[in-house]
């Protein structure tokens, strides 16, 4: 079938509702079952479609379908970190929030977040093609290195390189993250203020 009937313009409440429904049903596929089973018969299940035409009408293929996806999940998370940010009237509180709202993320949303990272291996072990925007977007610290940099300036921060320390902050978080993902249980609350403590004192004014 011929997918992208229309353009994100002029798409119906119907085609969109359509879409929203199918990408659901793909967060849960890659969420429960992995990247490798998350096939359209899976993801057609999932969303209770009479057939994987309907995903077929709506996306091209597996790498539009699964970048709908991580750009979904991406702006949730990226919702929530900015408000966070947005109440704070620190940059040290700032990056904290940044920190804790990620944590607040995962808890509050498991699937979205496992769905990430198998989207994420899938790029990364070479498994799907034209996804490459999505990682590169996933591992970008670029808004990270201007809260540091603007904290600096404003004298809330030492004098580091902000890049290193952005390169720090992101790695820290995301390991900690992937090891509970990956079934490592971990407290995710008590995790988030521990890095956040951390970083505050790797980042202060000596």
């Amino acid at each position: 079938m011929m997918a992208n009937v229309a353009t994100a313009k002029t798409r119906t409440f119907t085609q969109k509702a359509r879409r929203a429904q199918i990408v659901q049903a793909a967060i849960e596929a890659l969420a429960e079952s992995g990247y490798a089973k998350a096939s359209f018969t899976r993801i057609s299940q999932q969303a209770k479609l009479s057939s994987t035409g309907m995903i077929s009408y709506h996306f091209s293929g597996k790498p539009e379908l699964f970048a709908e996806v991580a750009n979904t999940v991406i702006g949730q998370a990226r919702e929530l970190t900015a408000a966070r940010i947005a109440d704070e009237t620190t940059h040290r509180g700032r990056l904290s929030a940044y920190i804790t709202s990620t944590f607040d993320f995962v808890a509050r949303h498991p699937l979205q977040a496992r769905a990430l990272m198998e989207i994420v291996r899938m790029v990364r072990d070479g498994r799907i093609s034209g996804l490459d925007d999505v990682e590169h977007t996933v591992s970008s610290v670029e808004c990270l290195v201007t809260l540091l940099q603007q904290g600096r300036e404003a004298g809330e921060f030492g004098a580091f390189d902000c890049r290193t320390m952005a390169l720090a902050v992101r790695g820290a978080t995301d390991s900690v993250l992937r090891h509970h993902l990956c079934g490592q249980r971990t407290q995710l609350q008590d995790a988030a203020r521990e890095l956040a403590d951390i970083f505050d004192r790797c980042t202060r004014p000596t």
